[in-house]
């Protein structure tokens, strides 16, 4: 039997993973200068935390989530998103609440039954961040921030922050009669789902991507005219605090997100590059969430970015590519396989104190090449320089695979591992 991946997700292999491990690495360095500290929560949770959270009427809860019952019935999902179990863990431990606001990030892989296209996928991966205890228009301000920080980061710098305020308990019923009343008019040119949407939850009809909805979704009533005083002068004041720290942003009134937790302040982040499904991420204001989960009040605002769709946006020639490895040893002959690996070991400073380790990468074949045979691979795999055992008269012969020359014999093992890391650093200062 032949077996392939699930419809939906892929393999990422050597020559890509450097290109994710380069996002990885740059993205926790960005959150890092902003005060956020990581947290791993687990790839599943009880059923309820999605369904009680995202919102048991949105699309994700009705048509993607990934649930199965364990040995003892109890409902278990995939976790299609990431805010809800951070926030579970934020209230099941303590020590995330020793500073207020805690400012938090996770990554990793989330789960939806969905379409596949274009940087989309059944398993996707996501970066995200959460602020928690500030109800101010600055932390949100802080968060556009952040994630406008990450994007410039890799390379992106022409991106378009879109935003909007979807209010709070107070305002929101009245907007969403509004809302019902006049989609109640158009019903017969609404698609089968917005149809179900108009009884269960009238605001998830402006997330619609249905084309034949569009034209009746242009002319829907503005959230902004229904905001209380409260909420209209928190969305003014996020306004003002984005323009002082120099942030450009478009005002997108029927922007709604897909998620029902969302309160006051949402907003997307677009790059033009990935074509008419252009959203990089985003992420709003939950207030009730903490609340609703069993916790204090506590306001809380939060993003996430799909890694996929900011690699797609970012290119392949923007990202590292992969370098192979410094040194590969070269076994002369069939009785010096031993002493290779025994050398390759101590040029990569295996035996030192990590804090004064100068690590080399250094490979040895161990498929039983000729040395021919063995040159041929390590060119291939890019090695930077080949080591040859045994060693000769006159010292270790070393090789610069990438010139093709011979360089200067190194007469002890450590002569030879101070060159080749004087060496080493001095390509990799002078690229």
């Amino acid at each position: 039997m032949k077996f392939q991946v699930p419809r939906g997700t892929r393999d990422i292999l050597p020559g890509e993973v450097e290109r994710w491990q380069w996002l990885e690495e740059r993205s926790r360095a960005v959150m890092t200068l902003y005060g956020y500290r990581e947290v791993r929560t687990p790839y599943f949770e009880a059923t309820d935390l999605f369904v009680r959270s995202v919102g048991e009427s949105t699309d994700i809860v009705r048509k993607e989530l990934y649930t199965f019952q364990d040995r003892k019935g109890r409902s278990l999902t995939l976790r299609p998103e990431g805010t809800a179990p951070l926030v579970r863990s934020y209230l099941e431990n303590p020590s995330l609440r020793s500073e207020s606001p805690a400012r938090l990030y996770y990554m990793g892989p989330m789960f939806r039954y969905e379409r596949p296209q274009a940087g989309r996928y059944r398993q996707f991966w996501q970066i995200g961040a959460e602020l928690l205890g500030s109800a101010r228009p600055e932390a949100d301000a802080e968060m556009i921030d952040l994630f406008r920080a990450i994007l410039h980061d890799v390379g992106l710098r022409n991106v378009t922050v879109l935003l909007n305020s979807l209010g709070d308990a107070v305002c929101r019923p009245r907007y969403r009669e509004a809302i019902r009343a006049y989609f109640k008019q158009f019903e017969e040119r609404l698609c089968g789902d917005c149809k179900e949407r108009l009884e269960t939850n009238p605001l998830r009809i402006l997330d619609c991507k249905v084309p034949s909805c569009a034209p009746v979704i242009a002319g829907a009533p503005s959230v902004l005219d229904s905001l209380c005083p409260e909420c209209a002068e928190h969305f003014e004041s996020v306004k003002r605090a984005l323009t002082a720290l120099g942030i450009p942003y478009q005002v997108a009134p029927r922007l709604v997100r897909g998620l029902d937790y969302y309160t006051r302040t949402v907003f997307e982040v677009h790059d033009a590059g990935l074509g008419a499904q252009n959203a990089v991420g985003g992420g709003g204001r939950y207030d009730q969430l903490v609340k609703d989960f069993g916790g204090p009040d506590t306001p809380a605002i939060g993003f996430s970015i799909g890694m996929e769709r900011l690699l797609l946006a970012v290119g392949e020639e923007s990202a590292p590519r992969a370098k192979g490895p410094d040194v590969s040893v070269i076994a002369l002959e069939p009785g010096a396989a031993v002493e290779a690996q025994s050398l390759a070991r101590v040029l990569r400073g295996q035996f030192e104190e990590p804090e004064r380790r100068r690590a080399l990468a250094v490979v040895v074949d161990t498929a039983g090449r000729s040395a021919n045979s063995q040159m041929k691979w390590a060119s291939k795999i890019g090695a930077r320089w080949a080591v040859f055992v045994p060693k000769g008269p006159e010292g270790y012969a070393v090789r610069d695979m990438a010139k093709g020359v011979d360089e200067a014999r190194q007469r002890s093992v450590e002569d030879l591992r101070r060159w080749l890391v004087e060496h080493r650093d001095l390509v990799e200062s002078h690229p």
